[in-house]
């Protein structure tokens, strides 16, 4: 395309200088992570390159199916990578409620986005799709895995004040009030966080891309404005099933407190 400047073989080795860089100051500072650092660089690149590819040929298809398909796989590899993510032990009715909160939000956010805001047509044209798609699921991810790490946390921290309040004649909603919504500010204020700085701090990532390919700073920022309300509204989606359901996931069926240990 006219206007595009390639990077090209040797422009992506003079970036790899970048990791030679981090490698000597990490040295430097004895964290001792270079092995951690060097994996990383070359899974993100062969994923890359397998992702590119791989993109070449689903857009030349333009198949509803093999586009469901896709973000189910996104959608299954993001769940796992919150279990893997969160630390703490998570019993098995926590686990469902992740599950199903992650799949609501992310299937409401991204069709409502799709349907309505871009009126895509077709609305599984994966051009489209995938990578709106792929940041609503990173996104609320992030954002699911940080409430359920926080949630797990503040429930054993503050049992004993739950237990009072049960034994006070509250309700578990009522003794839990507190933690959900602290639960549910931590974790979406990241999300909340990055909107702030955009536009004057830094350009982010989408819209950047798109300056770059040739698009009108103006319509980048069309897209952008919508994809971050997007996001603000599938990590907020994801976060109140969480902790809306998620808290009841500690208490038996007569309302008693279980062992979380």
């Amino acid at each position: 395309m006219d206007g595009i400047i390639e990077i090209g073989p040797s422009g992506l080795l003079f970036a790899y200088g970048f990791l030679i860089l981090i490698l000597f100051l990490t040295s430097k500072q004895g964290i001792g992570k270079e092995k951690e650092i060097i994996i990383s660089t070359i899974r993100m690149t062969l994923q890359l390159i397998l992702m590119g590819y791989l993109l070449v040929y689903i857009f030349d298809q333009s198949s509803a199916i093999i586009t469901i398909l896709i973000f189910t796989i996104m959608v299954v590899f993001a769940i796992r990578n919150i279990f893997s993510r969160v630390k703490k032990p998570i019993n098995k009715r926590l686990r469902r409620v992740v599950v199903l909160s992650m799949i609501l939000g992310t299937v409401i956010t991204t069709f409502y986005f799709l349907l309505l805001v871009i009126s895509l047509d077709p609305w599984y044209e994966p051009r489209y799709f995938i990578p709106i798609a792929g940041m609503v699921i990173g996104n609320s991810m992030t954002g699911i895995a940080l409430g359920t790490e926080r949630l797990l946390g503040e429930m054993r921290s503050r049992k004993q004040l739950v237990e009072g309040a049960l034994m006070l004649g509250a309700t578990p909603r009522d003794a839990t009030m507190n933690i959900t919504r602290d639960v549910f500010t931590s974790a979406i204020m990241p999300t909340i966080n990055s909107m702030v700085g955009m536009g004057i701090i830094f350009l982010p990532g989408m819209m950047t891309g798109q300056i770059l390919a040739g698009i009108s700073p103006l319509v980048a920022i069309e897209y952008q404005i919508a994809i971050m309300l997007g996001i603000l509204g599938a990590v907020s989606i994801t976060l109140f099933m969480l902790t809306r359901l998620g808290y009841q996931t500690f208490f038996n069926k007569w309302s008693q407190l279980e062992d979380m240990e």
